[in-house]
């Protein structure tokens, strides 16, 4: 059995990120804050834990759910006031209780956002068996998002070769590598970003055969009314998508909504003109609407995430679920977590493609001094508002990762 090292046994200062109150709406860093703490580097008699120095941690858009306080509890229990925020990281062992982790050995897996953390149940973390690699690669391609695309597509999406694949929130942590992935497959792949740098990224480096920004168009009544007679003429066929900037036909934030959905479900229609097999669903809202109205009969709809719906007190409903009925669609929800069992399986196969040159990833590192929550807001703030390429990762030690949405 591992042990610490007689100079493990000081205290050290331990830095730590925490939330000081539940979050309505963006969160900002008032919300949170860095107090110094102090960590032991040993573990307790007995104890069958370990200590992980931490050097990266990921920052994903399903944290921001849990940094409100829910009623019922949700599938992942809320951040408690005053402790460290926890999601995956990289780190290396400073001691062990535990017969499989040694002190210097480098693992990922649930830590907190602070510079130690004592780990009860260290079976729950992987080691790193391909240390060639970045180690920021473990919160992003090789950790739980690279996970997340690999498991989302290939076991809810069921693909195979010639389907066609819409993805939204493309550039993002999964959304990258899900679009790579289907590219193997041999399938036509389509993705969503905000803004024409990302839309650059997705076509040029990640090999979307197309993108679009579904923020660019200002003016939708003009925007419509062009892709509409582009694609009567092009295709000859009639994109038939009510629309109207009238108050007393759409009235407010509906109005609003409506244009956004017409907008993609115009841009659907241009790129998938015999509709869509597989939806790799990252957003909800007026973007599922849209995707709905344009999928095959039989299609797939791995849902793996609904960012623009975290920050709403209200979130917006879906108005054509009848859809799923009419078009006997699979939509199906999917938790990672429930891959961790094929976690070593999907590590070789994806370090394997990264090798080959086969899948290229990208990442967005925020370095953090420790001085100030600033880094860890941007961490957080950039995801919600879809502002990042990649995935961050705020650095207690080195750096906090965002993926770009």
């Amino acid at each position: 059995m591992a042990s610490a090292s007689a100079a493990g046994e000081a205290e050290v200062p331990n830095k730590r990120v925490i939330l000081k109150r539940y979050v309505t709406g963006f969160p900002s860093e008032d919300d949170m804050e860095v107090v110094t703490a102090t960590a032991r580097l040993a573990v307790p008699p007995g104890s069958a834990a370990m200590v992980v120095k931490n050097l990266y941690v990921s920052c994903d858009p399903y944290m921001r759910g849990r940094m409100t306080k829910h009623e019922r509890p949700s599938y992942v229990p809320d951040f408690v006031l005053g402790e460290a925020l926890v999601n995956f990281g990289v780190g290396k062992v400073m001691a062990s209780g535990h017969p499989d982790y040694k002190v210097g050995d480098l693992v990922w897996g649930m830590t907190g956002w602070e510079e130690y953390t004592l780990v009860p149940k260290p079976e729950t973390f992987f080691k790193i068996n391909h240390p060639e690699f970045p180690l920021s690669y473990y919160t992003g391609v090789l950790g739980m998002p690279g996970l997340t695309a690999w498991a989302g597509f290939f076991d809810v999406g069921k693909p195979k070769k010639g389907d066609t694949v819409f993805v939204s929130a493309a550039s993002g942590a999964v959304g990258q590598l899900v679009g790579q992935l289907a590219k193997l497959t041999g399938c036509y792949v389509v993705g969503s970003a905000g803004s024409d740098e990302k839309v650059n990224l997705l076509k040029t480096k990640f090999g979307y055969d197309e993108a679009f920004n579904y923020k660019k168009e200002q003016d939708l009544d003009a925007a419509l009314r062009r892709f509409c007679e582009l694609f009567s003429n092009a295709l000859s066929f009639q994109c038939n998508v009510h629309f109207s900037t009238n108050s007393t036909d759409f009235p407010g934030k509906f109005c609003i909504l409506s244009f956004l959905r017409g907008t993609i479900l115009t841009l659907l229609c241009r790129y998938f003109p015999e509709g869509i097999d597989i939806y790799f669903e990252n957003v909800g809202g007026p973007t599922l609407e849209a995707v709905l109205d344009n999928m095959r009969n039989h299609g797939r709809i791995p849902v793996c995430g609904m960012i623009s719906q975290y920050n709403l007190e209200e979130p917006e409903g879906v108005h054509n679920l009848f859809q799923v009925v009419a078009k006997r669609l699979r939509m199906e929800g999917f938790m990672v977590l429930e891959y961790f069992n094929q976690y070593y399986k999907f590590e070789e196969e994806m370090a394997g493609y990264l090798k080959e040159g086969k899948i290229t990833y990208v990442e967005d590192i925020a370095e953090g001094s420790g001085e100030g929550t600033g880094s860890a807001d941007r961490a957080l703030h950039r995801p919600q508002r879809r502002q990042a390429t990649g995935r961050r990762r705020p650095g207690v030690s080195a750096g906090t990762r965002r993926h770009f949405l």
